[in-house]
């Protein structure tokens, strides 16, 4: 094959590759996604206010405290919030750090896809390109049977890899689960060493420094959220109604007190 043919198939290559993908401004943004290729800013950044979040002030708090600490360049967690769906985890990680901007902090949310865990030596590469503080955002993370080579890989980039995550970075990682890798009793009846395997399943959730349970509420507790949002809203509302609401769900949480409030602003002609 002649040099003249192999440079005509380099070129049709090249032609055929995708251009290399371009991040965001890292210094410029709120908040970004990264989508295994690039940074992407997020054009509209709008988390909950953080006064909004009731229920879960001892949660809010010590994760607001630990992210100040970050933002400012001080020793902080990585941080795993695990517990009942629709509790806040989610809200209350996007909710604190807008509240550290707004009180002029520079630091930003950066939250990637569970399905693109494989590409963060990748991502962690490019944000030791800056100084600028980020959170690190992985929502309802959680492995199955088949998924705990993929645990293991997240843990060694937390902690003691050769790509570990830089210092710039921590992990805030919602889960269902405590442990965010399945257990289950047979793991007791392992014939060649059941502490080994229990050891290997926490190992993961053991890398988080600040662990915080968020827990299905009581009926007071959701009347409470229901009544800091109308609050806000300025609208009333029925509590029994509020209960009703909640129980035709078969649930009673930070959500579900949400939907019950949209309800209620929209009954009011009212844009939230």
């Amino acid at each position: 094959m002649n040099d003249a043919l192999l440079t005509r198939i380099a070129e049709a290559l090249e032609r055929l590759a995708p251009p290399p993908a371009i991040s965001a401004d890292l210094t410029a943004h709120p908040a970004y996604v990264w989508d295994g290729r690039a940074i992407r800013a997020v054009e509209a950044f709008a988390p909950v206010d953080y006064g909004l979040l009731t229920g879960i002030d001892a949660q809010k708090g010590q994760l607001l405290d630990n992210s100040r600490r970050h933002a400012a360049g001080h020793a902080a967690h990585d941080a795993l919030l695990w517990g009942a769906r629709g509790t806040g985890k989610s809200a209350v990680v996007a909710s604190v750090v807008g509240q550290l901007q707004g009180e002029g902090q520079d630091i930003a949310l950066l939250q990637c896809a569970i399905d693109e865990l494989a590409s963060l030596p990748t991502l962690f590469s490019l944000l030791r390109g800056t100084d600028r503080p980020f959170i690190l955002f992985l929502d309802d993370l959680g492995f199955d049977e088949g998924g705990v080579g993929d645990a293991r890989t997240l843990r060694s980039l937390l902690q003691g890899g050769t790509a570990a995550r830089p210092a710039n970075v921590r992990l805030y990682v919602t889960s269902n689960r405590r442990h965010i890798v399945p257990r289950h009793l047979s793991e007791q009846d392992d014939p060649i060493n059941p502490r080994d395997v229990v050891d290997d399943r926490m190992a993961l959730s053991d890398r988080f420094g600040l662990s915080l349970g968020f827990h299905a509420l009581d009926q007071d507790a959701y009347v409470a959220i229901v009544g800091g949002y109308a609050t806000k809203l300025g609208v009333s509302f029925d509590p029994l109604e509020a209960i009703q609401w909640a129980t035709q769900r078969g649930s009673r949480s930070g959500r579900v007190a949400w939907q019950y409030v949209v309800e209620l602003a929209g009954r009011h002609g009212l844009t939230i």
